[in-house]
């Protein structure tokens, strides 16, 4: 089992816990994790980009001109993508960018992502992280206790006075464990976790 120290939010260590090695020491994939992060990214993009084509577009329901006699090269529509006012040709329409990835490979590369930042010695465990009220300086305190710059913090459910107390901070993010994700794993360079919310990420990891 990997170990690490444990320590309460004013930085003072309180013990030991260990940690699962399939979940936070196994081998970092890099591919999974490429795949993960654009598997993520594409999920979120709208994909509402649309233009109009010649169908869509109001007017041009007659011939310009007679088909014979005028010189001109024969004309259906003046809304044709070549006149000006016309419909685009071969424009966006709306779609999903969203694709598919395996159960498997999501697991995997989430422990991949929790194992890189354990390896890199960027992984802290907190026993528990309270707050007596809604407070962002309180908790901008709690921050650099730890000397952290840029920080993903999980929790284990929800904590309004915790969640609210770090929403205006800036490289701060807090995250309940049902919501870990290896995009944000990646985005901030340092990861804390509470006690419980690493029992949960191992519950819902472990094979």
């Amino acid at each position: 089992m990997a170990t690490v120290v444990m320590y309460d939010q004013n930085n003072k260590q309180v013990g030991e816990r260990e940690l699962a090695e399939d979940v936070f020491n196994t081998d970092v994939k890099e591919y999974l994790l490429h795949d993960m992060v654009r598997y993520q990214l594409a999920s979120r993009r709208q994909g509402s980009a649309a233009t109009k084509n010649r169908s869509a577009v109001a007017g041009g329901g007659k011939k310009p001109y007679r088909q014979k006699g005028t010189g001109n090269a024969r004309q259906g529509t003046i809304r044709a993508p070549h006149f000006v006012g016309g419909g685009a040709a071969f424009g966006p329409s709306p779609r999903s960018y969203a694709f598919k990835l395996n159960r498997k490979v999501k697991k995997a590369a989430l422990c991949s992502a929790l194992s890189a930042r354990y390896q890199a010695e960027k992984l802290l465990v907190v026993k528990d992280i309270t707050m007596e009220q809604i407070s962002s300086k309180s908790f901008d305190q709690v921050i650099k206790n730890f000397d952290l710059e840029g920080v993903l913090i999980v929790i284990d459910q929800a904590d309004p006075k915790v969640e609210l107390s770090a929403r205006n901070l800036r490289n701060v993010k807090i995250l309940r464990a049902e919501g870990v994700n290896v995009y944000d794993i990646l985005k901030y360079p340092n990861l804390v976790l509470t006690d419980a919310a690493v029992s949960e990420i191992e519950g819902a990891l472990e094979k």
